[in-house]
């Protein structure tokens, strides 16, 4: 008889946990993180690169660090979407390769140094590469893009 009530207890905290995860996940919905607008731009702001960057950039990068995000159906579902639109609204400011040439150079020589000093462990995130696998960038992929942006870094 002892065992019954304790089960009966321990099945009533259960569902309280669960209706107050399930609430507390539910209310989590009604907060928004919110993206800038995208600034207008033209192509002439873009980037430019060698067809094989460009096309591993789009690949892997312009996810977060331009203004054409294709977004996941889960960017909507909190708290997920407070993960994933935050590193794109992160990504685009501290680099978009669509404005990219409406920085001044001393901002295109930071951002080139910083693709060159990242691209080796930090980008793509890890966590993107989970979502994404095929973002993921080999390590020959990782040196072109590399030789590439150290090709352009004025010493």
């Amino acid at each position: 008889m002892h065992n019954h009530w304790q089960s009966e207890v321990v099945l009533k905290i259960f569902f309280h946990l669960v209706g107050w995860t399930a609430t507390a996940l539910l209310l989590l919905q009604l907060i928004k993180v919110d993206i800038p607008e995208a600034p207008q731009t033209t192509a002439a702001d873009k980037i430019s690169a060698p067809p094989e960057i460009a096309t591993l950039l789009r690949r892997s990068c312009n996810n977060c660090h331009s203004n054409t995000t294709h977004w996941p159906w889960y960017a909507n579902i909190a708290p997920i979407s407070f993960e994933v639109k935050g590193h794109v609204r992160d990504g685009r400011k501290w680099l978009n390769f669509d404005i990219w040439n409406q920085y001044d150079e001393k901002k295109q020589q930071e951002r080139l140094q910083g693709i060159v000093d990242t691209i080796d462990a930090k980008m793509p995130l890890p966590s993107y590469i989970w979502a994404h696998p095929n973002a993921n960038l080999s390590k020959e992929e990782r040196r072109s893009i590399k030789t590439w942006a150290q090709a352009l870094i004025k010493e």
